[in-house]
């Protein structure tokens, strides 16, 4: 049964989703598909890609609708568009980066998958290396140091200080250098022996 005209907060929303009523996911869609779109837009810029992300979203909240978090509605719907930007960005961004720089050196095929097995080697160092770090600082480092952000819209993108930006990558890049120095003495000595 539809509620009356009565706003329903969305606590409320929240339950009856939980209990499959149709009419709460229909009344959540509306009022917060399109600025999610908004935001997913603004951080990507592609209107198909934004819109995709956005009905993923929706479709996994009905899908998980029984197992929803207790969590506020509007923190977990932004949060997660946030993760799904992120995850967007991280598997298209270096990929399609060095997609350019591939197609700009295609005469140079003999040591392109050479080039692709380092990189990948690259990211899993650091990945290694960031395994101890809390999720945001790793989100930091990688917006930072892999797709190239700058601490503005770092800071931005996951409403912090740019001082806090700065904290996070300080910490983050001084173990990176640090596992990535061991990992290089470690290979400079295997090759020695």
């Amino acid at each position: 049964m539809i509620p009356d005209n009565r706003k329903v907060s969305d606590q409320q929303l929240l339950e009856a989703l939980r209990s499959g009523h149709e009419w709460a996911f229909t009344a959540i869609y509306d009022q917060y598909w399109y600025p999610l779109y908004k935001v997913a837009l603004h951080k990507l810029g592609q209107k198909h890609i934004a819109e995709e992300i956005v009905q993923d979203i929706f479709t996994r909240l009905w899908n998980e609708r029984r197992t929803l978090p207790g969590t506020a509605l509007n923190y977990y719907l932004f949060s997660a568009v946030r993760f799904e930007v992120i995850d967007w960005i991280r598997k298209a961004g270096p990929r399609s980066r060095y997609l350019a720089y591939y197609q700009a050196f295609a005469s140079q095929a003999d040591h392109c998958t050479d080039d692709e097995v380092a990189y990948n080697e690259l990211l899993h160092s650091i990945d290694e290396s960031l395994k101890p770090f809390p999720p945001q600082t790793r989100e930091i480092f990688k917006l930072s140091r892999i797709e190239s952000w700058t601490v503005g819209q770092i800071a931005e993108f996951m409403n912090l200080s740019d001082k806090s930006v700065e904290y996070h990558l300080g910490k983050a890049s001084k173990a990176v250098r640090e596992y990535l120095n061991e990992t290089m003495l470690i290979l400079l000595l295997s090759f020695l022996a």
